[in-house]
């Protein structure tokens, strides 16, 4: 075989090389969060009807609300997993509503809203930040048993759909932990010191320059704006005493939230369910 000199040959990539990329610049991240800011702001005006209505009428009541996420949920995932999707948010906010008459703390019913969730209103807070822990963290409690029985069931019917909806519980649960408000997370750990709002939002602030997304800049937003209301609220004789809590409910607070935590992330291992694409 004759060996030409001067045919063409395809250039030869070094070995061990790698491209060099460049930093990301200012612009650069302002270019990644516009996008999910400007999707966000869409969704909120084509929502904009359905939101008023929800917040303002009375027909919209707990299953109307229901209904209405389903419906929604549905035109992503189908309505077997928007079913299951909606009554575990169910179960979670049941947690909370719960601990709350077990209180004696007025209560609304849960209200669904499509792609943002579902939440209860307080019509009056907690005594202290160790009672608000407490009403915080039996959402994410039930939520987690509710998962878990959905888990279980999977497993015994051998149905990849509700393993995959397990995960998507114990999920859930477990970002709702994240140390910030609106998340229960923001409200337990309260409890334990609200220098972990800070924390809290300097992760949140990295996860969503990494991957922007809608929903994280509307809780980024919203917590950084109830964080520092709250911290103002703290350095006056009243906040004080809201957030004085003794060293054993600080512990028990600690505890329960590393060890709920850890267990929300056991149940997303085992959940964990390989899709090929």
């Amino acid at each position: 075989m004759s060996y030409d000199p001067y045919a063409p040959r395809e250039a030869e990539e070094p070995q061990g090389y790698s491209p060099i990329k460049n930093p990301l610049t200012l612009r650069d991240i302002l270019r990644k969060l516009w996008a999910p800011i400007a999707a966000l702001g869409v969704l909120f005006w084509k929502l904009k009807f359905l939101l008023v209505a929800i917040f303002k009428f009375k027909v919209f009541t707990i299953a109307g609300s229901m209904l209405v996420s389903i419906g929604a949920y549905a035109l992503l995932w189908g309505w077997e997993f928007a079913v299951g999707f909606v009554l575990l948010l169910l179960v979670h906010e049941l947690g909370h509503v719960l601990e709350a008459k077990r209180q004696g703390l007025p209560v609304s019913a849960p209200m669904f809203i499509p792609f943002l969730g579902a939440l209860i209103t307080l019509k009056r807070l907690p005594d202290n930040a160790w009672n608000e822990a407490k009403v915080a963290i039996a959402g994410p409690i039930l939520g987690g048993l509710g998962a878990a029985a959905v888990w279980g069931l999977g497993e015994y019917l051998d149905s990849d759909l509700l393993v995959a909806l397990a995960f998507t519980g114990f999920f859930l649960n477990l970002f709702n932990l994240a140390p910030i408000s609106p998340l229960d997370g923001g409200r337990i750990v309260a409890a334990i010191h609200p220098v972990l709002w800070i924390v809290g939002l300097v992760g949140l602030i990295g996860l969503t320059i990494v991957a922007p997304n809608p929903i994280l800049i509307l809780i980024l937003v919203l917590g950084g704006l109830e964080s520092w209301r709250r911290w103002q609220h703290r350095r006056n004789p009243e906040g004080e005493a809201y957030y004085r809590v003794s060293p054993s409910h600080r512990v028990i607070t600690g505890v329960s939230y590393i060890v709920l935590a850890a267990l929300l992330t056991l149940g997303m291992s085992g959940t964990f369910v390989e899709r090929d694409i």
